[in-house]
């Protein structure tokens, strides 16, 4: 989820200041341990939003301290809102960190690509013990929804530790095929084919 569409979000509740949408998103996530998004973040977001036209101003509160600016939604704002509730998302779950390290280990011999898959594993056993921890404690009357969102980091992980037995077991039979490479161009201008026929 990008932070541009949750401050929509958030906006279309109600008129908010940056650091009120920032206690909102937290909240929203479930805390700043689990999605920290700094002050800076939020209000180049909402200059962004401002300038695209999706917000504006609505007014400037000031409680004691330095004028806040509240920002609400724009009706093209609702129209983005609008299309990004009916657009499906899709994850990058191709841009794995961890497949690249394990890639590079397997030709570096200061490496070992088995130690490289067990310190994942651990880790991602840990994540799941704690992860697991945070489920077992919410309160299904008030927490419904974050223990939802917890069941499924859970699922991600438990198939994320299945990923790893599989490659493991098959660890050997990627070192024998050749890493990939890529395709060879060749440099500088095409040659010209002759113009002159005989």
């Amino acid at each position: 989820m990008s932070v541009r569409n949750a401050i929509l979000g958030l906006l279309a509740q109600r008129p908010r200041h940056g650091y009120e949408l920032r206690l909102a998103f937290e909240a929203l996530v479930g805390g700043e341990a689990v999605w920290e998004v700094k002050p800076a973040q939020i209000y180049t977001t909402l200059a962004r939003l401002e300038e695209a036209g999706l917000v504006r101003q609505a007014s400037a509160a000031q409680e004691g301290g330095p004028e806040k600016r509240v920002y609400a939604l724009t009706p093209l704002g609702e129209a983005e809102l609008a299309d990004w509730f009916e657009t499906g998302l899709s994850e990058a779950h191709q841009r794995d960190e961890f497949f690249i390290k394990l890639m590079l280990s397997l030709e570096n011999p200061n490496a070992n690509p088995y130690r490289v898959i067990q310190a994942q594993r651990s880790r991602l056993y840990q994540e799941l013990h704690a992860q697991t921890a945070l489920r077992n404690q919410a309160n299904p009357r008030r927490e419904l929804a974050q223990i939802f969102l917890l069941d499924k980091v859970i699922m991600h992980l438990e198939a994320d530790l299945r990923w790893l037995d599989m490659i493991e077991g098959r660890l050997d039979e990627i070192r024998r095929q050749p890493m990939p490479a890529p395709e060879v161009k060749p440099r500088g201008r095409p040659r010209k084919e002759d113009s002159h026929h005989e």
